[in-house]
């Protein structure tokens, strides 16, 4: 059956655009092309192309005139103009179709509606059916026994067919009285008025009378009341808008029909431009369905026999620990792939327990290795007895070095921003959700040596890169030690008191239950707490409250909009409680229930390549996020406890990043201030103010603007955080910026220098890219304005810590000390301190984190011990 599919391209774009740019979480790439239309585009077309069909085109407006506009100035004058973040992906949009083997069309003074109803009228006789997607219903005027529309509710997948019977008994019209139906009610989408007063209902009754529009004029002086007096008014309108509404069906094609015939992507092309955009779920999708050409040079040997290990292990290798499980303390290790000299090989994981010489290889320092991963492979490593040194190079961490963006958890994903792809992704390799497994045969072994080969291959580029960048000290004396200082405190983990732990639930979950009475006898009904939308219908109109704003989905009730109720209603306080206890209880309490293991102790996994700045994060669980705002949140510390008979020692810098401003903006006063030893939001206050004697309110004043500054906060920002008006908050900033003038003219040159070079750098040159600076959106810009303030400050402090942990760690190993450091929470640092060793471990450890890097001002570390984590604070 010869089959034709016309998709009017401009109104999926626009769905694609809309359905994910409501979040303002638009998607972009690496290189700050934004994406998210593309994406959505690229999916919607992967949709209908999996149809039954012959021939496919996609219709585009081609400008905002057309001769429509002609006749009616305003038509389409109420639409909001088009965001430039879309309007940039037009071109991406259109050239995705070419890959994709989709043929397009755009007309100048035409519109995308014209052109399809040329098509459904040349070529009627030529196709057995004709297919139109499009949620403009305008184009139901097209159809006819062969012709129908697909309007979709949701996506591609959940769809509307209208047809002649479909049409009548959804909408009470006909096709052919679409226009009519447009000239009596109006279009508010096209700004076209039809009869002032006249609905839908009104409209389909008097088409159901008349038939049409003409005969409903014919007869307007016999209609009676409002209604005929409308119809007399503006008869003239409603004709004008019919017209307007009426799709052109004799538009000139010059391409023959046979020129829309599909015969599929160009898989090489679209793959190329898939990469690109980053699209790598697209890429997998493709790599599923299609044969790819295996590289004739790739081979490897299974090593089964631990004698022959002795013949493969030279200085100078590249090896990969293939494990399953992505959180790696539970990982189930398979075997090293190993590429080198002699080869590549795959040597299953039983091996090393049989063979001293692989034992003694991977721990023998003088032996180079090169692996992705570092961390990854010590943790696994170490909690088996074994351990890997020897390491100078750590592909994940100099792709994250060379662009933080760049690193994802898929080895291909980050190997590919460097052109290369000669390797498979994970989820290929071992499935996801019901299907994750270990795969039967050796794909795994092939997959885990390919890794090998892309290390070797890419070595050389990467650290030419990173020379080149002056990144090179940041990759090999920071980032590559400190991957093993944090293997150590991994596999070391933290103490739990599981005892405490259950009495903190017990105690949670009776106060919530306790909440959840009180707050349905305040409401006088039960209903779900946690449902946005239950919330919202029992706040604003069962009990009458004043709602800020409705949305689609219903009231907000966020935390500001509850703030701001609060001396309102007794129940709002109890359901602000509600929320924080019940957000405790299921990330706290049961979050770290889950998390223990066997040897009843947490251990996290520090992410050490993914944040934009350089911190480092914590999951499984995240033990830098512990809230200690609420007292309820900081009991949650007195879960975590040292070995028998130790103790807890926490070492916090003190405003390390406001120190880090003053050095690298070479502020006079804000370095004499830290230089005396004054408290420095007393010294800022005393400035702002022009007065020596500062009230708390006046210290927290202070407090906010020198934090605010850090993070390139707004005058709008500041006045949300401490209540005062924008004006009074844009004041203080001014202020603030004439007392310490260096800050001013550092955080200028900053935000200039990253807008020349893309980026902005900290003390030991580790770059964050900003391709939002050069965006045409003003909130982008002013975005990528406050990171560019941010990084180099927030960034430098990381890359502080770091080299602080690797001093500490590199002293108590020399000292063979037995306290071990366990923890690093952003500026602090948590030690298990053995019973004997707390005078030296203090002293130590302060000396160390206040002296490992030389800055203008000096660093400060404040201590506190105790049995428990609570107690350190």
């Amino acid at each position: 059956m010869k089959r034709l599919i016309l998709i009017d391209g401009s109104n999926i774009m626009f769905r694609a655009y809309y359905a994910t740019a409501y979040t303002g979480n638009l998607m972009e790439n690496s290189k700050g092309v934004y994406t998210n239309a593309v994406f959505g585009f690229v999916n919607m077309m992967n949709s209908i192309v999996n149809d039954d069909f012959t021939h496919i085109m996609v219709a585009f407006d081609k400008g905002k005139a057309t001769f429509r506009h002609e006749m009616f100035e305003d038509y389409k004058g109420g639409r909001k103009p088009m965001p430039d973040e879309f309007r940039m992906q037009i071109p991406l949009i259109k050239e995705s179709l070419e890959h994709l083997g989709i043929k397009m069309l755009e007309t100048e003074l035409i519109e995308a509606d014209d052109i399809i109803g040329t098509f459904t009228k040349k070529y009627y006789n030529d196709f057995d059916e004709i297919e139109i997607i499009s949620n403009d219903k305008d184009l139901l005027q097209l159809v006819n026994d062969k012709v129908y529309l697909k309007v979709s509710r949701k996506g591609l997948k959940d769809f509307t067919i209208y047809n002649k019977t479909t049409l009548k008994e959804a909408m009470g019209v006909y096709p052919s009285q679409i226009t009519d139906l447009k000239g009596l009610m109006g279009d508010a989408s096209d700004n076209l008025p039809g009869i002032k007063g006249v609905g839908e209902k009104t409209a389909v009754k008097l088409l159901d009378q008349y038939e049409n529009l003409e005969n409903v004029i014919a007869d307007k002086d016999n209609i009676k009341g409002k209604l005929g007096e409308r119809i007399r008014n503006d008869f003239e309108q409603a004709l004008l808008c019919k017209k307007i509404a009426t799709i052109k069906v004799d538009c000139e094609v010059e391409e023959p029909i046979d020129y829309f015939a599909y015969s599929g992507p160009n898989n090489e092309s679209l793959i190329e431009f898939y990469q690109e955009m980053e699209f790598h779920s697209l890429i997998k999708r493709i790599n599923k369905t299609v044969v790819r050409k295996p590289n004739l040079d790739f081979n490897f040997k299974l090593i089964t026999d631990s004698f022959e290990l002795d013949k493969i292990l030279v200085d100078d290798s590249f090896i990969v620990l293939e494990s399953f499980n992505s959180n790696y303390h539970l990982a189930i290790p398979l075997g090293f792939a190993i590429t080198n000299k002699l080869g590549s090989f795959f040597v299953p994981y039983n091996l090393i327990h049989q063979s001293l010489s692989l034992q003694m290889f991977l721990s023998d320092e003088l032996m180079n290795k090169s692996v992705y991963n570092l961390k990854m492979m010590k943790v696994i490593l170490l909690n088996d007895g074994y351990d890997i040194c020897g390491v100078n190079f750590d592909l994940l961490l100099a792709a994250y070095i060379l662009n933080p963006s760049n690193t994802k958890d898929d080895f291909r994903v980050v190997v590919s921003n460097f052109d290369y792809n000669d390797v498979s992704y994970y989820e290929e390799i071992y499935g996801k959700g019901a299907k994750y497994q270990i795969p039967l045969d050796d794909m795994y072994q092939k997959y885990a040596v390919k890794k090998t080969i892309a290390i070797k291959e890419l070595k050389e580029q990467l650290l030419t890169e990173l020379k080149e960048n002056n990144q090179y000290l940041l990759f090999h004396e920071i980032e590559l030690p400190v991957a093993s200082v944090l293997a150590k405190m991994e596999v070391a983990g933290i103490n739990v008191n599981q005892d405490y732990l259950e009495e903190l639930n017990i105690e949670l979950t009776g106060r919530i239950e306790n909440l959840t009475k009180d707050i349905h006898e305040l409401a006088n009904k039960e209903f779900n707490i946690s449902s946005p939308k239950q919330l919202g219908e029992v706040l604003f109109e069962d009990l009458g409250l004043k709602a800020s704003k409705k949305t689609k989905t219903g009231y907000s009730t966020g935390s500001e909009v509850l703030e701001k109720l609060l001396d309102h209603h007794p129940i709002i306080e109890k359901i602000m409680m509600y929320r924080m206890l019940t957000k405790l209880h299921s990330t706290y309490i049961i979050g770290l229930k889950n998390s223990i293991l066997k040897d009843n102790k947490i251990h996290t996994i520090y992410r050490q390549a993914f944040t934009s700045t350089g911190r480092l994060s914590s999951i499984e669980p995240n033990l830098q996020n512990i809230p200690i705002r609420y007292e309820e949140g900081r009991l949650i510390r007195k879960v975590f406890i040292p070995s028998s008979h130790n103790f807890l020692l926490a070492s916090d810098y003190s405003q390390i990043e406001l120190r880090v401003l003053a050095h690298m903006a070479n502020e006079d006063n804000l370095i004499q201030a830290f230089r005396n030893g004054e408290d420095i939001h007393t010294k800022t206050a005393s400035l702002i103010f022009d007065k020596e004697e500062i009230s708390s309110l006046e210290r927290r004043v202070a407090k906010a603007v020198n934090f605010g500054i850090i993070y390139g906060q707004s005058a709008w920002g500041l006045s949300e955080g401490i209540n005062i008006t924008p004006k009074q908050a844009s004041q203080f900033i001014e202020k603030y910026y004439a007392r310490f003038p260096g800050i001013k003219a550092y955080m200028d040159k900053v935000v200039s220098d990253a807008t020349v070079k893309g980026y902005a750098e900290t003390i030991y040159n580790r770059r964050r890219y900003l391709p939002e600076l050069s965006s045409s959106a003003y909130m982008q810009r002013e975005a990528g304005k406050r990171n560019a303030m941010n990084a180099p400050i927030q960034g430098s402090a990381a890359d502080i810590i770091k080299i602080a942990m690797i001093d500490i760690d590199k002293a108590l190993t020399k000292q063979k000390l037995k306290s071990k450091l366990l923890l690093q929470i952003h500026d602090e640092l948590v030690f298990d301190v053995h019973y004997d060793e707390v005078e030296i471990i203090e002293k130590l450890v302060k000396e160390t984190m206040e002296n490992c890097i030389s800055l203008k001002v000096p660093l400060v570390v404040d201590q506190h011990k105790g049995k428990n984590l609570y107690e350190t604070k």
